[in-house]
């Protein structure tokens, strides 16, 4: 039985100029690759060219690392950037969870189901709840101490290095990294808030929100950045209040919109549908 031939994924962000789409496929082409996919988007502001293809075939799956050098050389007088990673490769994804485990639960579900193509070598956690859902999973599950927190970071950031962690996932991690840890994996920590409640900062942000009486709630799944809750937004799931909800019941919902949005949210990264420019996210949903 003949395997399916690899699928490749590039994406490139470049200055915007004539001719940009064709000369990329037409290289693709050229070295035999057959299309699968295309993106495309130019932002008339910055003056930006984004895309994103999927291809399999060609001298790509005969000679990858040949190919990327190529293709480097291609794109050079662009002044691109750009990435190329073969689609059915895992990415090897490290969760960091608190007590709050609902996030934690439905991204281990998508992963089980082949929902999320990722490799999860281990999650870590400042607390004991959640080792039961994981290690039932068989998946490792790692605890660290966060009474000195300095140490604790120090600890983290060398245990995400050993474990190859290629995205960290922040689901309900009650915990704010430093600035090094986002530094060092910038563009892949993803975490999931309650930010469509931006008026009620702090604790019991839902409680308050009953008593403002809002219609709306949500959450938003972004990257992490040195800015607290202000890195790229990649996805955001709302859900309608009505006057008969109560407190709890905008937990449930919001708990609701925050699994929503972080499953897709990883998703699209782990599918390399999403580009960043300074502040923003560009997202090829599928």
């Amino acid at each position: 039985m003949e395997h399916a031939p690899a699928t490749w994924i590039l994406k490139v962000n470049c200055p915007d100029a004539i001719g940009l789409l064709a000369r990329i496929t037409g290289f693709i082409a050229q070295a035999g690759g057959n299309l699968l996919e295309v993106g495309q988007y130019t932002d008339p502001i910055a003056n930006r060219f984004f895309t994103r293809l999927a291809f399999s075939g060609g001298s790509v799956t005969e000679a990858p690392e040949r190919f990327r050098a190529s293709i480097g050389a291609h794109l050079e007088p662009l002044d691109a950037q750009w990435s190329l990673r073969r689609a059915e490769q895992p990415l090897r994804t490290v969760i960091l969870v608190s007590r709050e485990d609902h996030c934690l639960a439905d991204l281990l579900w998508r992963w089980r189901s082949r929902e999320l193509n990722i490799e999860i070598p281990a999650v870590i956690s400042n607390h004991d709840s959640a080792r039961t859902i994981v290690e039932r999973e068989g998946i490792p599950f790692e605890r660290i101490d966060f009474t000195n927190r300095p140490a604790a970071f120090t600890e983290l950031g060398s245990r995400l290095r050993a474990l190859g962690a290629e995205l960290i996932v922040l689901a309900r991690f009650m915990q704010v990294l430093p600035d090094e840890l986002c530094d060092e994996h910038a563009g892949r920590v993803i975490n999931i808030h309650h930010s469509f409640l931006p008026a009620f900062v702090g604790a019991n942000p839902y409680r308050r929100a009953f008593e403002r009486g809002v219609k709306l709630i949500g959450a938003t799944c972004h990257y992490a950045t040195r800015d607290l809750d202000e890195g790229p937004i990649i996805e955001q799931d709302v859900a309608r209040v009505e006057h008969d909800h109560d407190p709890d019941d905008l937990v449930r919902l919001g708990r609701d919109c925050e699994r929503i949005a972080l499953a897709r949210g990883v998703r699209f990264h782990v599918e390399d549908r999403v580009l960043l420019h300074g502040s923003r996210a560009i997202v090829f949903r599928d």
